[in-house]
């Protein structure tokens, strides 16, 4: 029997086709800043991008109309495709401008919608503004989520937003309307935004430099439009603000929105912010003392790596001229990431704690008396054996996966802690680099790092269903196996059926 078939394909498409209109409308902004510093070739590759996008995305959902009874294979397809057609969309836009060859834009296209940071532009400061500028707001886009900005635009409220939702690992509402919810996200998500460009302005930094900046700090993105990254400014005040936006983007939508509805109160109840905290202040100090850096710094790059943005005030020769200590710690703290329902990346501070209150509850069980229940909860929350299996089932594929790209790596004659730096910084979607990540990585590492930052910005699973269903879809039916035995059987008696 085959799990995928025509109907499948046919509800994929149309819903697959809307986000890319939606993605269509977004490439005409970028225009905007072409007109405005005269980059006419930028407007030219731009409009061809955009009309790409809206004219398949049209088509695709005027063509397939026959969508009732969307499910969650068909969101999760839906979802893996969009992120993947995204960063295929930048791809072209930069061919089209810089002659820029595909398979680096398309490294550099899923770092940016992914929030990741890592890229293949040796001087970002040459570039032209519109293509600085499509960095940033890429990932400010990617922060809310690719799908989640076609629900918000073009989808009405129902099953099939609830699934879509869910398909880009969400779960948690701010509203009982999934729209309304993304209604709401995206204002409190603007509003910060506001927040820290004016911030950076009374900071002192130009309106262009203080908007990009802005759009990668609060996506937990980290692209610059400076080679030395936030190192450029040398400015406390500026390191300070861009801190503060990197711990605001790292909070979940819902917890923003109860502290606008608490007036601040519901952020000291919030456990995931509470582990993040700890873990900023207990990682500085063993960074400070052991490394022997400035504070500033230490704070700094544990912040980033924390919230997976990736911004650095140092280069990664002076971060990987640390002892061993400070880059274990930065490790782990990629791979822990921040909170579910935010913009960072990672494994997410709530899967850890849900994970060791397992351990905790076999240990106990095994301790008490016979027929003892233990009732797990984390923030007065109960948590299932469900709950616990799917997070430490999480963690455990997650580490496979990075144990795959890091001997891949290795096997293409990279240093053993360098690598397995930037994989996780990829499928964390951080973007620290050890320094191998560049245009001169062989094709089948940049494919790798890429498969990597996709796979970490859906969390696993979309991806892995969508390939799973395109396999189904070449697997033969019983009528086709029926007939290919047939003419096996009549070229050679002997053979075996399929």
């Amino acid at each position: 029997m085959k799990f995928v078939n025509k109907k499948d394909i046919k509800i994929i498409s149309h819903y697959l086709g809307r986000v890319m209109q939606a993605l269509g409308a977004a490439f005409l902004v970028p225009i905007i800043i072409s007109i405005l510093y005269l980059e006419t070739n930028c407007i030219i590759g731009f409009a061809i991008t955009s009309a790409l996008s809206l004219i398949m995305g049209t088509s695709l959902n005027k063509a397939f109309k026959d969508t009732d009874n969307i499910r969650l294979k068909h969101a999760m397809g839906v979802s893996a495709l969009a992120w993947l057609w995204a960063s295929i969309l930048g791809a072209i836009a930069m061919k089209l401008i810089l002659n820029f060859p595909l398979i680096n834009g398309l490294f550099e296209n899923m770092s940016t919608w992914t929030g990741t940071g890592l890229t293949m532009f040796t001087n970002v400061e040459v570039l032209p503004k519109s293509i600085q500028f499509l960095r940033s707001f890429e990932g400010w886009l990617g922060g809310l989520g690719v799908v989640i900005i076609g629900i918000g635009v073009l989808i009405r409220s129902g099953t099939a937003a609830a699934k879509l939702y869910k398909s880009e690992a969400r779960d948690e509402r701010i509203k009982p309307s999934i729209v309304n919810t993304m209604q709401k996200t995206i204002e409190i998500y603007v509003i910060y935004t506001i927040f820290g460009v004016v911030l950076y302005l009374l900071a002192g930094l130009p309106p262009f430099d203080a908007i990009n900046l802005c759009f990668a700090m609060i996506c937990t993105g980290g692209m610059s439009i400076k080679n030395a990254n936030i190192g450029f400014y040398n400015n406390e005040i500026i390191y300070i603000i861009s801190m503060i936006i990197m711990i605001l983007g790292s909070i979940s939508f819902p917890v923003h929105y109860k502290v606008f509805k608490t007036k601040g109160k519901a952020i000291l109840d919030d456990v995931q912010f509470k582990v993040i905290i700890l873990l900023i202040v207990v990682c500085t100090t063993l960074i400070f003392f052991s490394c022997k850096i400035l504070p500033t710094d230490a704070l700094f790059m544990v912040i980033s790596a924390t919230t997976e943005t990736g911004a650095n005030c140092i280069s990664s020769n002076q971060m990987m001229g640390w002892n061993s200590v400070g880059i274990i710690i930065l490790l782990l703290l990629m791979f822990i990431g921040g909170s579910s329902g935010s913009t960072s990346g990672g494994i997410k501070v709530i899967r850890i704690l849900t994970t060791i209150k397992g351990f905790e509850k076999t240990i106990m069980e095994i301790l008490s008396p016979e027929g003892r229940i233990f009732k797990l909860k984390i923030q007065n929350k109960e948590i299932t054996d469900r709950n616990v299996k799917e997070s430490s089932s999480y963690i455990v594929i997650a580490a496979t996966l990075i144990l795959i790209s890091w001997i891949i790596l290795i096997a293409n004659g990279y240093n053993g802690l360098d690598s397995l730096f930037d994989v996780i910084s990829a499928w964390g979607n951080c973007g620290l680099s050890s320094g191998i990540t560049g245009p001169d990585m062989p094709i089948i590492v940049k494919l790798t790092l890429t498969f990597d930052m996709w796979l970490g910005r859906l969390e696993i699973i979309p991806v892995l269903v969508m390939l799973r269903g395109t396999l189904e879809l070449f697997k033969p039916s019983k009528k086709q196996r029926q007939f290919i035995n047939n003419i096996i059987s009549k070229v050679n008696p002997y053979s075996r059926k399929i």
